[in-house]
Formats: structure tokens, C-alpha cells, sequence
């Protein structure tokens, strides 16, 4: 069972930058992939942005450009670097990470806000 706890959220101004953390209580360095998603209110939960295991890197075209996701293996934390931030950008936003590509763990999710 791996534990995953997500952090960094909060209330922020159009143009802002927040940097979300999410600790894993386990190694990450072998996952089969690591990733961001969000869920606006009356919206389904979508991906932000992901990375394999081979190292592909993958966002969502409304965020291209403005996030940045990363990992560090050696402290099994992943992180999603959010700027020039938009009110639609206003959603939970979850991390996951999947042991197989049918084996997913979420957190429960950090707030992010932003005003216009």
C-alpha cells in the first residue's frame, strides 16, 4: 500500500505561481508512472500532467507552458510547479501514483484557488 499526501495548495491571484508537493511513503523510483490531476466543482476529475516510467512527460494542452511537473526519486516526492495561474485553474488537485498501469494510489487532495 503506498501513502500519498499532497501539499502547497492555497489562494492565489490571476497571474500567481503556487508549487504543489506530494510525499510518498514508499520508493518511487520504479513506478510505472507518476502524475497530477484536478477536479473543478461539477467537473470530472482530468489529468494536469504525468510522467512514465521511460521519462515521457505528458500535460494537458490548457496548462502547456505554464506547469512545470517534477520528481526526486531520492526523496520520493513529486512536485507541479504552477504559474501565470488562471481562476480556471480552480480545482482540488490530487496526486497519483500507479505501481501498474491498474494499480493507483491518490492523495486527498490540496485546494488551489485562484481569484480574478
Amino acid at each position: 500500500q503506498v501513502q500519498v499526501v499532497e501539499s502547497g495548495g492555497g489562494l492565489v491571484q490571476t497571474g500567481g505561481s503556487l508549487r504543489l508537493s506530494c510525499a510518498a511513503s514508499g520508493s518511487i523510483f520504479s513506478l510505472y508512472a507518476v502524475g497530477w490531476y484536478r477536479q473543478a466543482p461539477g467537473k470530472e476529475r482530468e489529468l494536469v500532467a504525468d510522467i512514465l516510467s521511460g521519462g515521457k512527460i505528458d500535460y494537458t494542452d490548457s496548462v502547456q507552458g505554464r506547469f512545470t511537473i517534477s520528481r526526486d526519486n531520492a526523496k520520493n516526492m513529486v512536485y507541479l510547479q504552477m504559474n501565470a495561474l488562471k481562476p480556471e485553474d480552480t480545482a482540488v488537485h490530487y496526486c497519483n501514483l500507479a505501481t501498474t498501469p491498474l494499480d493507483n494510489y491518490w492523495g486527498q487532495g490540496t485546494q488551489v484557488t485562484v481569484s480574478s
